[in-house]
């Protein structure tokens, strides 16, 4: 990639003249107060780079300029929605226009085909919300959901609490208009819900991180309405024994949702919502059944059977959707409440569901040999986990061992037939153990695509390759 054209503040007016002149008057943002609010993301890569300009568009046409113009000028080019990213996914790099969705916030619902039609900058929860109206459902749902934005959600594959059952969201993406590195801007998919014609390009865009082109349009497929579910939480003395309830209820049923807290997290929410959590237990877990009628109660019996037969000291079943709601709250919670302790280094490791007890269980082997703290929550239903390492970054030597310890959780996950990122993406913190992974030639494959859709490789360069 060549060098761009221009760096520092005397020349960054002149070098985004012609880029500004080309699109509606302000779009082009350069003042430094701004430019330092988006140079990181909420994974707060300390390696973030300062900005030669910012751009929010509106339409496809506004991407396509600025792409051009990155292109003639060669300068990188990194996408960034919500800045909710985890792993560093929309970090600046030093002289590269950021392109921000935020205001790209179109949206439209076809009740007939099910489908929503939006443009990225949307909210998670502004979708869902849109689809309720319409009387349909969009089901997947990080965490983050009301603050994340469907752009990034394509980007990273997001997932959820409920993707244990309905999936997560490459299995809701029926369409895309993505700007590629050239400029141009192609639609991929549509509303029909079955396509075999020529390959499965859609699918190769969810997940891939800005590397191959801009998404400025999503098509969704909705569902009906969820069934009122049935909630019921259990607690353990320790994270084995809930572990090992997990596997005893997904080698029967696949509840709608199955999420676990360990006993930091549990504390930590209780300071935070102070909502009565059982402050002694080592593990909680939080499940839930939408199964109608006979069938949702027969699932209700085997989750509670499995947790009273794994030492759950105490186990609370309720079909009322408030307290059901109050207790997905808590699980929702766990990120925030914890980063109240300190500053965090943020996993995302997965395993293969027979694996999850190893992988809880070398998690804290980990923490006691580097000697800091890490919470684990997880999505337990789906193996897909999130060590919280906890950590003062002002002291030199605990941020050392947190780092370390960074390392040795990928390469436990990576060791159990596992993946360093289930949700959240590689972005630029995880691309160190992307290769261990998947290998040498995956590696190449994945270099090959992207040369071929990007030549100059300007768009969002340092992330994952």
């Amino acid at each position: 990639m060549t060098e761009p054209a221009s760096s520092g503040p005397g020349a960054r007016s002149v070098a985004t003249d012609s880029l500004a002149a080309a699109l509606p008057n302000g779009m082009v943002v350069t003042d430094p107060d701004i430019l330092a609010a988006y140079r990181q993301d909420r994974a707060q890569d300390p390696q973030a780079g300062t900005p030669l300009a910012l751009i929010r568009p509106t339409t496809t046409e506004h991407v396509q300029i600025a792409v051009r113009w990155c292109g003639e000028h060669g300068i990188p080019l990194i996408t960034r929605g919500a800045g909710t990213s985890l792993s560093g996914g929309s970090t600046a790099v030093d002289g590269a226009v950021m392109i921000s969705t935020e205001k790209m916030r179109e949206l439209a619902i076809a009740t007939a085909t099910r489908t929503a039609v939006a443009q990225p900058g949307l909210f998670n929860s502004e979708v869902k919300a849109a689809a309720a109206a319409n009387g349909l459902w969009y089901p997947p749902d990080p965490s983050s959901f009301e603050i994340c934005s469907i752009g990034g959600n394509v980007a990273t594959n997001a997932g959820g609490l409920c993707c244990v059952k309905y999936g997560v969201t490459t299995d809701y993406v029926l369409g895309l208009e993505v700007v590629l590195a050239d400029g141009r801007a192609v639609r991929l998919g549509g509303m029909q819900l079955k396509d075999s014609a020529g390959l499965s390009l859609t699918k190769l865009f969810v997940g891939s991180e800005g590397l191959l082109g801009i998404i400025t349009e999503v098509t969704l497929r909705l569902l009906p309405p969820q069934a009122p579910a049935s909630t019921v939480v259990g607690t353990f003395a320790s994270v084995h024994e809930a572990s090992q309830a997990v596997l005893a209820i997904t080698s029967q049923i696949r509840p709608a949702m199955l999420e676990f807290m360990d006993s930091v997290s549990i504390n930590a929410v209780e300071d935070m919502l102070r909502m009565g959590l059982d402050r002694q237990a080592g593990a909680l877990l939080v499940a839930q059944s939408d199964a109608p009628g006979p069938a949702g109660a027969a699932e209700v019996e085997i989750i509670s059977q499995a947790f009273e037969a794994h030492g759950a000291s105490e186990v609370f079943a309720t079909d009322d959707p408030q307290e059901g709601e109050a207790f997905t709250a808590a699980r929702r919670a766990a990120i925030p409440a914890v980063e109240k302790i300190g500053s965090l280094l943020l996993e995302d490791v997965g395993v293969p569901l027979p694996q999850l007890p190893a992988l809880i269980d070398g998690v804290g082997t980990i923490a006691a040999d580097n000697g800091v703290l890490i919470s684990v929550i997880a999505h337990a239903g789906d193996g897909n986990t999130h060590p919280l390492i906890v950590f003062d970054p002002a002291d030199t030597d605990e941020a050392a061992r947190a780092q370390r310890a960074f390392g040795q959780i990928m390469d436990l996950a990576i060791s159990l037939g596992g993946t360093i990122t289930g949700e959240h993406g590689v972005g630029r913190l995880k691309k160190n153990w992307l290769p261990d992974q998947v290998g040498p030639d995956v590696m190449d494959l994945t270099a090959t695509i992207k040369h071929a859709l990007d030549p100059q490789g300007i768009l969002n360069p340092g992330v994952l390759l």
